[in-house]
């Protein structure tokens, strides 16, 4: 699991009240410690006067702090009013997300003393931001202890996992889209002006190369050979397309290691199919299993989606690339979501054996010994988040919306799942309308609410359904 790193900024104007908001403070900091998988950098006693921020001078050692330590988001607290141009040329100088949250007014002293002022000051802080154009999240008008306070900061954590993981990522173009495939068509410069991300393209010529290049008795091949023996049934497979099958998922490894790539799209068919008699449907679910996140048919905006749900769930959930496949023929609201056979085999059911098959679509212009390679099961039940990116004249929108993998013995080849969504005539003329393509990313969890305000970050306009 990704650990994410926050820094956590608490705010105090002169003349409100000083022990107060030092009280706050700590106990914010206590509520923050027994959030999972976060790392906390804050001003201490020593660093700043007794650990609050209230001008310039702070903010500066406070910045210099959080750059040193590569916070991932910021947290701004107002503990009193807070002083509004110290928050803002703290998250001026960082640009990274930020979550605002105002903290409640303690009682008014019977001499009518009011200790804090919080509700007003944050309008102050709000405002200057959005007069810098820095967008942030707000949280609300919390005490440390409010469940909504630790269930806002866990959920912000994924929004800096999305935003920090998908900006300024690599992405690997392992082959051309294919011909037929305008679907699968992008914006190299787009994706640079967006969002920072360098594309790398490796031709399969050189994927060939590394294969043939590759010893039988290579210590990694052999792992990876013998774990594709052991996590599927193999039975159905000649060895020998077994062994390619490993050769090629080994290649695919070290590009991601030597290229450094978050996600990569991949040319799947059909060269693979003429040159070593495989599909390598399983191995893209097997690499995606263990959070190399690859899409098929070279499609980049559907790596970019899989890339944002794995971040989302701070790296601990496969997403499964689908196609939306068909209606189901008696229920109205229930969709297929299925790939030739690429999903990753820790998401299959209980008592659903992953089974290593022929490709049930290709075999029928190539015949069967040539298409060996799926991995066929069908998807664990459970809430899933179904998403995807797409882009017209260098805009970015998301379809965001959910649904619920059921128990539905209907049977089809590849790897596979019956969703029930609420309104699948709705959300049909969404994506026709809004220019949505037929393949997307389903990932098990409920990551709407992440995901919608990583939009506002990322700029991509959220098409929620």
């Amino acid at each position: 699991m990704r650990k994410i790193t926050l820094g956590f900024v608490p705010l105090h104007r002169e003349p409100f009240d000083e022990d107060w908001a030092v009280e706050l403070r700590r106990r914010f900091l206590d509520a923050l410690s027994e959030v999972e998988n976060l790392d906390l950098v804050y001003p201490d006693e020593n660093f700043t006067k007794r650990g609050l921020v209230r001008d310039d001078e702070d903010a500066d050692k406070v910045i210099e702090l959080f750059k040193s330590r590569g916070v991932d988001g910021l947290l701004l607290g107002t503990m009193t009013f807070g002083d509004e141009v110290a928050g803002a040329r703290i998250a001026d100088a960082l640009r990274k997300p930020i979550m605002v949250f105002a903290t409640k007014e303690p009682p008014i002293s019977p001499e009518g003393f009011r200790k804090s002022d919080s509700f007003c000051g944050t309008l102050s802080l709000t405002s200057a931001l959005y007069r810098r154009g820095l967008p942030f999240s707000f949280l609300g008008v919390v005490y440390p202890e409010d469940e909504v306070f630790r269930e806002g900061v866990e959920r912000f954590m994924r929004v800096c996992s999305i935003v920090g993981g998908f900006k300024g990522a690599n992405i690997g173009l392992i082959g051309l889209r294919p011909e037929r495939f305008e679907t699968c068509s992008f914006d190299e410069v787009a994706m640079i002006k967006s969002f920072g991300q360098k594309l790398v393209p490796v031709d399969l010529s050189q994927v060939a190369l590394d294969v043939e290049a590759l010893e039988d008795g290579d210590p990694e091949l052999l792992e990876v050979l013998e774990d594709l023996k052991k996590r599927a049934d193999a039975s159905e497979i000649p060895s020998e397309k077994l062994k390619l099958m490993a050769k090629v998922e080994t290649v695919l490894r070290r590009i991601f290691r030597d290229k450094k790539l978050s996600a990569a799209g991949i040319r799947c068919w059909l060269e693979f199919q003429q040159m070593y008699g495989i599909v390598v449907c399983h191995i893209l679910g097997r690499l995606t299993d263990s959070g190399l996140i690859t899409a098929c048919e070279s499609d980049i905006y559907g790596a970019l989606t899989m890339l944002i749900q794995y971040l989302a769930s701070l790296e601990t959930t496969p997403p499964h690339f689908v196609d939306w496949t068909i209606r189901h023929p008696e229920k109205d609201n229930l969709v297929l979501l299925w790939h030739c056979g690429n999903a990753p085999p820790s998401l299959a059911c209980q008592g659903c054996p992953v089974k290593l098959r022929y490709h049930s679509i290709i075999c029928r212009q190539l015949g069967v010994e040539k298409t060996y390679g799926t991995g066929e099961f069908r998807l664990k039940p459970g809430v899933v988040t179904i998403n995807r990116l797409a882009e017209y004249d260098g805009e970015f929108k998301l379809l965001i919306t959910k649904g619920r993998v059921v128990e539905e013995p209907l049977y089809t080849r590849g790897s596979y799942s019956w969703v029930e969504v609420e309104d699948l005539d709705r959300l049909y003329r969404v994506l026709v309308e809004e220019g949505f393509v037929h393949h997307a990313s389903m990932i098990h969890g409920d990551y709407t609410r992440e995901i919608l305000e990583a939009c506002r970050f990322l700029g991509i306009k959220p098409v929620v359904v």
